[in-house]
This record gives C-alpha cells, sequence and structure tokens, in this order.
C-alpha cells in the first residue's frame, strides 16, 4: 500500500476512535460554546459596574465624555451586553443579541481609542467570528426545524458565508500571538502546528479536529499567559490580563460552535464529500 494512502487510513481510524469517544459530550458541546462566547461580554459588564467611578473617571478625563453621557453610555453597555449574552445563551433572538453585541464591540473601541490598537483590532475580529458562527448554528437550527420539502434556500444560503466568514475571522486571533512575544523554542512549535491548523480551518480541510487543536493550544496558553488570578501587586495590570483571558474564552468558544456546526459548504471537507 503506498505511504500516503497508509498516512490516509490512520487519519480516519483515528478519527473514528474520537468520534466515538467524543459521542457523549456532543450534546453539551452548544451549551458550553455558548456559555464561552459571550464570557468576555457578561465580565465586561461586571467590571463596568464594580468600578463605576473608575470608568466614568476615565471617560470624562482622558476621553472627553461630557457628564451625564458618559453615565447613559456604561449603563447601555452594562444593559445591553447582559441582555444579548442572555439571548445567546439561551438561542432567542439570536442574530439580533449578535447585532448588539457586535454594536458594543465597535463603541467600545472607539469610546476607549482602542480601535487602531493592532492586537486589540485582530482579537475583537476573533470575537466578532465566534459571534458569526452563533448565527450560522441558528440559521441551521431554522432550516432543520422546517418542514421537509419545504427547505428554506435563504437560510442555508446565508448560512454558508456565514460560516466562511467566520472561520476566516476566528483564526486572526493567532496572528496576534505571533507577532507578540519572544521566539523561543515552545512557542515556536506552538506556532506551526497551531498555524498548520488555523489554515486547515480557514479552508475547510479536517475544520473540527483543527478546531479541537486549537481549543487545545488556546486553552492552555490561556491558563499559563492570562493567569490573571495570580496578579496582586498591578490592579491596572491585572484587568488588563483578565481581559485578554476572558477574550480568548470567548473565542475558544467559537471555535467549539464550529466543532458543532461544521465548516459548512464552502470548505474542502464538504467537497469531498460530493467525489
Amino acid at each position: 500500500m503506498p505511504p500516503m494512502d497508509q498516512i490516509r487510513n490512520v487519519s480516519e481510524q483515528t478519527e473514528d476512535v474520537l468520534e466515538k469517544m467524543s459521542r457523549p459530550l456532543k450534546p453539551c458541546i452548544p451549551w458550553v460554546a455558548r456559555a464561552l462566547l459571550v464570557s468576555t461580554f457578561i465580565e465586561d459588564s461586571v467590571r463596568i459596574l464594580a468600578q463605576w467611578q473608575n470608568q466614568l473617571y476615565f471617560l470624562q478625563a482622558y476621553r472627553g465624555f461630557p457628564w451625564g453621557v458618559s453615565h447613559v453610555f456604561l449603563l447601555l453597555n452594562v444593559l445591553t451586553m447582559s441582555v444579548c449574552s442572555a439571548l445567546a445563551i439561551s438561542r432567542r433572538y439570536t442574530e439580533a443579541a449578535v447585532g448588539g453585541l457586535f454594536a458594543v464591540i465597535v463603541l467600545q473601541g472607539f469610546a476607549y481609542g482602542l480601535i487602531f490598537d493592532l492586537t486589540f483590532f485582530l482579537r475583537n475580529l476573533s470575537v466578532v467570528g465566534g459571534l458569526l458562527m452563533l448565527v450560522a448554528e441558528s440559521l441551521l437550527a431554522r432550516r432543520r426545524s422546517v418542514f421537509a420539502g419545504l427547505p428554506s434556500m435563504s437560510d442555508e444560503d446565508r448560512s454558508k458565508y456565514v460560516l466562511l466568514g467566520g472561520r476566516i475571522l476566528l483564526v486572526l486571533l493567532f496572528t496576534s500571538f505571533v507577532f507578540s512575544g519572544s521566539l523561543t523554542a515552545g512557542r515556536i512549535v506552538v506556532i506551526v502546528v497551531g498555524g498548520l491548523s488555523c489554515m486547515m480551518v480557514a479552508v475547510g480541510f479536517k475544520a473540527k479536529w483543527s478546531a479541537i487543536v486549537l481549543v487545545a493550544i488556546l486553552s492552555v496558553f490561556n491558563l499559563m499567559v492570562n493567569n490573571w488570578w495570580t496578579i496582586d501587586f498591578n490592579p491596572t495590570h491585572r484587568d488588563f490580563v483578565k481581559y485578554d483571558f476572558f477574550q480568548t474564552l470567548s473565542i475558544v468558544g467559537g471555535f467549539l460552535l464550529l466543532v458543532n456546526v461544521g465548516p459548512g459548504s464552502f470548505s474542502v471537507d464538504e467537497k469531498k464529500k460530493n467525489f
């Protein structure tokens, strides 16, 4: 048997074993994924309320917000993030919830002066990618609920494009990881493995298993690097690290949604089924 055929057979056998092992966990994955995806918004709501006076002072003293406008801005952020996160987790009015959370990302970027920060920009694009996966999950669920013989072509067509956009945006977090920090042997290995997995997710080749690899890498990285609970000496630095921790959790949630719904029609995996 040619070497490539042997590799393909081993790969397929490994996938079958992993598929059987993961079957008991499948019902839990969507709920865990949605909760992780909105965790950064929930944490942000709690932080704004806990640091209300500090947030007001920053917006008024450093960003030029008038008194009163800063209060309304923060209150609207807290309400929008809380309500939309609850709707996203419960799978109710998903598209409206995603629209509200996306609006928060954009408005906060401008309000806090971070919209042109490269790391912030790439991380939030990845979070947007996760939100698109949430929309795709909603579209696919709605399509499956339609009676046989009455397919919803608009939802099917939209889900293909949304999944493609979500896959591409999700992997941008890894770009920010590549360009930050010093290059060590371990970091180079992670960059190579993670980079290959990102490319496979983007083109939709073995996308589910590549997403699982990225979930593992990001989870370990998050616990080792963004360990905000160990920082006591600098509250400001602790807040930034905590913010990065929950943003990474949200992106992990996006990859778990990809594992649940699949890469969609615009992918190598889907095209292979037609041959």
